[in-house]
């Protein structure tokens, strides 16, 4: 089953040498979730074949434009296209307002939005499904900012395919085997649950902290997750202005990345002030030896 990351859009601040400003998509299973909305994003979901219309969350990290001035457009296209199924919208306050002022010009909506405001002094469980749930962390930036995780719910057994064939079982027999018990067959045979199965794959997750500094109060919310995209706006050269803007170099978050023994780290939220990005790879690999550049485009299976 999918757990996959599409990243739409990389660049911190503004739209810079073909990069776009902060959003991405996460597929778990048969759910796509929006995780930040910057300028452009339903362009990029054209771009890469993101389905928009199977979005049925979107959470929000903070309301710095960079991250939710593509929203109106994606909810006006929505509305355009006939849209009827709710739309769940998570962030921190204020949001709502923001986007009532934007929307009101044009009228009613085809179909609701459901605005949740995210707490960011805690962290908290704000959504879950058959299949995820999803944990705010509050970081440290320069307004109310929060980091989300998304962690695969336990999978039922595998059920092995020759003691199927084998034994003639039932789909009822199979149900009860995937779900851990034992199967006592016609002939009174009991079948023992660890002949008929398999464990399930390892559960993934993934965590997403953009716009902060690096904090290791984040370390027992992200300890080892599959993978983590942190921010990386800055490399050593400007580590004082990650310091004064609340942003983080390369080289801290792979420092974070190590500590919390996550499975791999993405790069990303990157300066305009860099138009070639081999630099954050060198120095976060200084201290982390799994580390990607995010890139738009791309696809990061966890």
């Amino acid at each position: 089953m999918s757990f996959d990351l599409t990243i739409l859009g990389v660049n911190a601040a503004t739209p810079a040498f073909g990069r776009f400003p902060t959003s991405q998509v996460l597929h778990v299973h048969n759910h796509h979730f929006l995780l930040d909305c910057g300028e452009g994003t339903q362009m990029r979901m054209a771009d890469f074949d993101i389905p928009r219309h199977k979005i049925q969350q979107i959470f929000i990290s903070h309301l710095h434009g960079d991250h939710v001035f593509g929203l109106p457009g994606l909810l006006f296209s929505y509305d355009l296209n006939g849209r009827q199924t709710p739309l769940d919208i998570f962030s921190p306050a204020g949001l709502e307002p923001m986007i009532a002022a934007q929307l009101k010009p044009g009228g009613y909506l085809s179909y609701p939005i459901r605005f949740h405001v995210v707490d960011t002094q805690s962290p908290n469980l704000v959504f879950e499904n058959d299949s995820v749930s999803v944990h705010s962390i509050p970081l440290k930036h320069g307004i109310p900012t929060v980091g989300y995780v998304f962690r695969e719910k336990p999978r039922l057994l595998n059920i092995r395919s020759e003691q199927i064939a084998a034994h003639r079982l039932t789909i009822p027999q199979i149900k009860a085997a995937k779900a851990g018990e034992d199967v006592l067959l016609e002939n009174g045979q009991l079948l023992r649950n660890e002949e008929l199965t398999l464990p399930p794959a390892p559960l993934r997750s993934y965590a997403f902290l953009t716009d902060t500094m690096a904090d290791d109060a984040v370390l027992p919310h992200i300890q080892g997750v599959s993978m983590l995209y942190h921010d990386t706006t800055f490399c050593d050269d400007f580590a004082e202005n990650a310091a004064l803007t609340m942003h983080s170099t390369a080289r801290q978050a792979a420092e974070l990345a190590r500590k919390a023994g996550v499975g791999q780290l993405i790069c990303g939220h990157y300066s305009s002030r860099y138009r070639e990005l081999d630099r954050f790879l060198v120095e976060a690999g200084e201290v982390f030896d799994r580390v990607m550049l995010g890139v738009e485009g791309s696809i990061y299976h966890c």
